[in-house]
């Protein structure tokens, strides 16, 4: 049986497709030695540099890329093959974390080159994340996606309470340098899993993407697009509240509950069983349910849950609350996550899940100072009481971002505007561009016209334009003309091909208002002292 053939509320029904089952296990096994290396990296610090502000370093050196080249890194995996991107970046992961171990291992490894191999492997991870984010809809049916993204958020919660285990043991008996191999060792599976992919290619007659172009046009598809907004918006009214337990849950277990790290660890064993849990039950609660309504649901029993870890008072009860944090958590991060997949067209989804991962990994780190000072003032039930209360006025605060709305909606590309010719002596880009588009439209309508045109605006702005205006002749009331610009030649080429399936369906709308037997009158001004205007007619 294929992976079509499931069911679509079957949580393992992407494990039926071969190549999404190989990169899911190694993708498993390399988390899994990424939080070995953070467990390792802390406690060979704390041998050569013991006190807290270089510890703390540690964590820093891992998250910080993130914020300095999600967004770049993501510009990169949307211009080039994201099969031999990640390749790239898993051999350079591959390579820093070798060499950190065979320094260590030889006793040769300082604070500062620990710090430094940290920072670099944080490099790599940077790179990866978006990328590898936007191969999942390249993997699976689109129906599968919700089920894909669990599976994906399930491992990496396994790999979070086996890693930091299993690195116990081996620190233990081998020391650091053998968990930094071993992580290295992690990584070949990841390269072999994506040789063994054989990715079609993307197919355009265009050149490639300029990096500081392709990450203002992810910038702006971002501006303009209420979808992706609204998941961003609704990531961080969660992550900032939800990152109290994280960030708390090691006082918790030391000073409220008076325990070790046996405890610790069982709690972190907790969370990975309530995320397993969370993610078989969220392909069928999506059969049910709204995506906006699960992520609302979702943060109202995270809140619940922080309370009762705040009040808990016992091992038991605080274990109890720390599986419904990890059902509530994968809920909440797989819902958003697959509304940003699905709110994302092929040529910008790594783009937008590094905004993503961006507002991810901000609001935890953000979160985390806040209520680890808040705590400090306060004591850890009020602030994790405050959190809580703060989670629950976030869902109300934001009910007007709804996620999801667009699951159905087809974003491949429509192909829908023919291609204009540049006339006379060719080169290769020009620009800026400005393109009119007069229409003929009956006065009574409009009113209506410009609704519709409103959502023209959006499209234009997000594939690329840069100014849009409705203008109307005020001899002739019937004739109006759409007017934007765009920042090159090239650029234009691209709107033609990001125009998707569902933005036809609102171009075709306001062709209906459209009168006349001709369609409406497109013209293309190329910025320039000897470049005519051309003049074409489109059928939108």
């Amino acid at each position: 049986m294929t992976a079509e053939t499931l069911k679509p509320t079957s949580p393992w029904a992407p494990l039926h497709n071969r190549v999404f089952r190989t990169l899911w296990i190694a993708s498993v096994a390399s988390n899994i030695g990424s939080w070995m290396h953070e467990v390792g990296a802390g406690w060979l610090m704390t041998s050569l540099a013991p006190n807290p502000l270089m510890v703390a370093l540690v964590q820093a050196a891992t998250t910080a890329p993130v914020f300095l080249l999600a967004l770049p890194a993501g510009a990169l995996a949307d211009i080039v093959d994201r099969r031999r991107y990640l390749i790239t970046a898993q051999v350079w992961m591959l390579a820093m974390a070798a060499t950190l171990g065979v320094l260590t291992l030889a006793g040769l490894t300082t604070a500062p080159l620990l710090l430094l191999f940290t920072f670099a492997l944080g490099i790599g991870n940077a790179m990866m994340m978006p990328a590898w984010g936007a191969i999942t809809p390249e993997l699976v049916p689109r129906a599968q996606l919700q089920a894909a993204i669990g599976l994906n958020s399930m491992g990496l919660n396994v790999a979070r309470a086996v890693g930091p285990a299993l690195a116990g043991v081996i620190v233990a008996a081998a020391g650091p340098g053998a968990v930094f191999v071993l992580n290295a060792v992690s990584f070949i599976a990841v390269i072999a899993a994506l040789r063994h992919w054989q990715r079609p290619p993307t197919a355009s007659g265009l050149p490639a993407e300029r990096l500081a172009g392709a990450v203002r046009a992810g910038l702006r598809y971002a501006r303009h697009s209420p979808e992706l907004r609204a998941v961003l918006t609704r990531g961080v009214a969660f992550f900032v509240f939800a990152s109290a337990s994280w960030a708390l849950l090691p006082l918790i277990v030391r000073q409220e509950l008076h325990s070790g790290p046996g405890t610790y660890g069982l709690f972190l064993a907790c969370l990975g069983l309530g995320a397993v849990a969370g993610a078989l039950l969220l392909p069928h609660a999506h059969a049910r349910l709204s995506r906006d309504r699960i992520v609302a649901g979702a943060t109202g029993l995270y809140a619940l849950a922080m309370l009762a870890l705040a009040h808990s008072g016992n091992v038991v009860a605080a274990g109890m609350a720390m599986l419904l944090i990890g059902v509530a958590w994968i809920s909440v991060v797989s819902s958003l996550m697959t509304a940003a997949q699905t709110a994302l067209p092929g040529w910008v989804r790594a783009r937008g899940l590094a905004l993503f991962w961006v507002v991810y990994m901000g609001g935890m780190a953000a979160g985390s100072a806040l209520w680890g000072q808040v705590a400090s003032w306060t004591g850890i039930p009020l602030a994790l009481s405050v959190a809580a209360v703060g989670a629950l006025v976030g869902i109300v605060f934001t009910r007007s971002y709804r996620v999801g709305r667009h699951d159905v909606a087809d974003l491949s590309p429509s192909l829908f505007w023919p291609t204009p010719m540049m006339a006379g002596e060719r080169e290769s880009d020009r620009g800026p561009v400005m393109v009119t588009v007069e229409y003929r439209i009956d006065p009574a309508q409009t009113e209506a016209f410009a609704r519709t045109m409103q959502q023209i605006s959006r499209i234009r702005r997000r594939d690329g334009a840069f100014m849009w205006e409705l203008f109307w002749d005020v001899e002739h009331p019937e004739r109006m003309v759409e007017c934007f610009m765009v920042e090159s030649w090239h650029e234009h080429l691209r709107q033609h091909e990001r125009v998707t399936v569902a933005d036809r369906d609102v171009l075709e709308q306001t062709r209906a208002f459209h009168r006349g037997s001709e369609p409406p009158k497109v013209t293309h001004l190329v910025a320039g002292k000897t470049r005519p205007a051309m003049t074409t007619r489109f059928p939108f």
